[in-house]
């Protein structure tokens, strides 16, 4: 696979979150924190979203990242998102 070119166009959703696991090869999973309003209770839940997405060599996120990713077709199985960029650098 080297030398090849990886070319996937972003269309629909681009959404930000946390990658928490970077362990699959080309992979990472992203941790999202959504907050919704609930009018019954008068409050606010927080729920968490999940999401695996292609992580191209050229950019390499590691755990940690604060990513944005593109929707993209499927690429595999339970990837369809693939990271467009790394908006801010993890802590280690």
């Amino acid at each position: 696979m080297s030398g090849e070119k990886e070319n996937y166009s972003v269309r629909g959703a681009l959404l930000t979150g946390t990658v928490v696991s970077a362990r699959a090869p080309k992979t990472v999973t992203i941790e999202r924190i959504i907050t919704r309003y609930i009018p019954k209770y008068e409050r606010y839940k927080k729920i968490k979203s999940r999401v695996r997405a292609h992580n191209p060599e050229n950019i390499n996120a590691k755990e940690g990242d604060v990513v944005k990713i593109g929707e993209t077709r499927k690429i595999s199985k339970t990837k369809s998102f693939i990271v467009v960029e790394i908006v801010k650098k993890g802590e280690q």
